[in-house]
């Protein structure tokens, strides 16, 4: 997760041309270790949605640079699926709700 919020901070936006702020607020990962689930917070940007394709996109130009990351600590490099985190936005409408 530290590793994958290095790469998002430093080198990903590059990658996807987006000048929008992500963090990666949880990984959920297989046993063995060969696929991971990376939910992802957006903020900053129009359509989430658009910045999410995006990093789907870009999935294989990531997964190398993780590897190239950890690739001294683990066998396998997982695979990837990013997932929008919509989680806080939650949180706002409820205390939105509640205010009211």
């Amino acid at each position: 997760m530290k590793d994958l919020g290095e790469l998002f901070q430093k080198e990903v936006p590059e990658l996807i041309l987006s000048k929008s702020m992500i963090t990666v607020t949880k990984v959920s990962i297989t046993r063995d270790l060969s696929f991971a689930r990376v939910y992802l917070s957006i903020f900053a940007a129009p359509n989430k949605d658009d910045v999410i394709s995006k990093i789907g996109k870009a999935n294989k130009s990531i997964r190398m640079l993780l590897g190239k990351k950890i690739r001294h600590q683990v066998r396998i490099i997982p695979e990837l699926a990013f997932e929008l985190d919509d989680s806080l936005d939650y949180i706002d409408r409820i205390e939105e709700l509640l205010n009211d």
